[in-house]
């Protein structure tokens, strides 16, 4: 279910008769948008491709694949919010009460006997639709960040694991972005925790806006953000991480005498290889490695500012070492290369109350700089 209030709920119908998918329709459709799916298979498919289902009905006794197969697939599902959905078992006379415990003991919400009521099948979608948008609300606050109000760590690897699944099921391509702000923690400490919070909201807003509406951007860390892209473009990537760099710098922080602040996003691209077995979380510590273990290349400061650095680093398949010099699979540009920064593991708790003042601590020393890196 959208955000929107006034939506609908989703309500998915599974039975192979379609006198009873059109009846169920009939019945439900003023008060609820109804879908429709003849067998468990199409059901299966159906869930894992449409996250606005908030309830499901669905026979036991169907060709293909019946309702027991549906249950326990969608009770198996790595995908929390597919396993714990509301799946009501519509019965009938050919099912005895073992068919019913049977489906009780493989994970079934409810129950509800043919023939019905129109009261009766609209008062149990009415209850479960409820307690499901509850607990997709409880659960949204949990897994977003409080600050920027982007995905968390632990929202963004559910996210990122239903992106993988999908893109493994429809072979369509798909890349994770890693942006960290270079030397945060010291920036933190320099200028003090309002001008650095206000940084990252900067880049917050910045991300929200370059984002389609099938993308995920989460906050993971203190400077450190993700991206999941679904059928994203190596070179497109490129081309919106340049954008992002140029506008901040075009647009820097300024401090509390409203100067303004150099800043640098390092940044790292993986196109993985959908064929390993491979789950978010280590996708994620593949993409995090990758912008760790770039060479450094200094580039100039502006006068009076925090020196900054570049790097450069390029799309490596999943499945290839960390220390393969060259490992572009051969489906991936050549040239999709990105920049990329070089910064120490971020913790994965909320900003600190600094333990110093930005008074007391001594502007970081003039760092001698080499001729810029030249930047593809």
């Amino acid at each position: 279910m959208s955000g929107d209030s006034g939506a609908k709920a989703r309500i998915l119908v599974v039975d192979d008769s379609k006198l009873m998918r059109k009846a169920a329709v009939k019945m439900l459709g003023d008060e609820f948008d109804v879908v429709t799916a003849d067998d468990g298979a199409q059901a299966w498919q159906m869930v894992g491709e449409d996250q606005s289902i908030q309830v499901v009905f669905s026979d036991l006794n169907m060709p293909v694949s019946d309702g027991y197969e549906l249950l326990r697939r969608v009770r198996a599902s790595a995908d929390a919010g597919i396993q714990t959905l509301p799946l009501i078992i519509v019965t009938g006379a050919e099912n005895d009460e073992a068919a019913r415990m049977k489906a009780l003991d493989m994970g079934a919400t409810d129950f509800i006997t043919k023939p019905f009521s129109t009261t009766d099948l609209v008062a149990r979608a009415r209850a479960h639709a409820n307690n499901q948008r509850i607990t997709r609300q409880l659960q949204a606050q949990a897994t977003l960040d409080g600050l920027t109000g982007l995905s968390n760590k632990a929202g963004f690897l559910d996210r990122l694991q239903q992106d993988i699944a999908y893109a493994r099921r429809h072979q369509q391509p798909l890349c994770l972005v890693r942006l960290e702000m270079v030397d945060f923690r010291r920036f933190f400490l320099y200028h003090g925790r309002e001008v650095a919070e206000a940084l990252v909201l900067q880049v917050a807003r910045m991300l929200r806006g370059r984002i389609r509406k099938e993308d995920t951007a989460a906050r993971i860390g203190l400077g450190g953000f993700a991206l999941s892209l679904p059928g994203g473009d190596p070179a497109g990537i490129e081309g919106m991480i340049g954008r992002l760099r140029l506008e901040l710098l075009g647009q820097p922080p300024v401090d509390e005498n409203g100067d303004p602040i150099a800043v640098e996003l390092g940044a790292a691209v993986l196109c993985p290889d959908l064929g390993s077995e491979l789950g978010a979380q280590a996708m994620l510590d593949q993409c995090q490695a990758m912008l760790e273990a770039a060479p450094v290349a200094a580039a100039p400061a502006a006068a009076g500012a925090t020196p900054v650095v570049h790097v450069e680093t390029s799309i490596v398949p999943l499945a290839a070492p960390a220390s393969a010099p060259s490992a572009a699979p051969s489906n991936v540009p050549e040239a999709a290369s990105v920049q990329a920064a070089s910064v120490p593991a971020v913790p994965e708790l909320a900003v600190p109350e600094p333990t110093v003042t930005p008074a007391s601590i001594a502007p970081p020393e003039a760092v001698e700089t080499p001729a810029a890196a030249t930047v593809p």
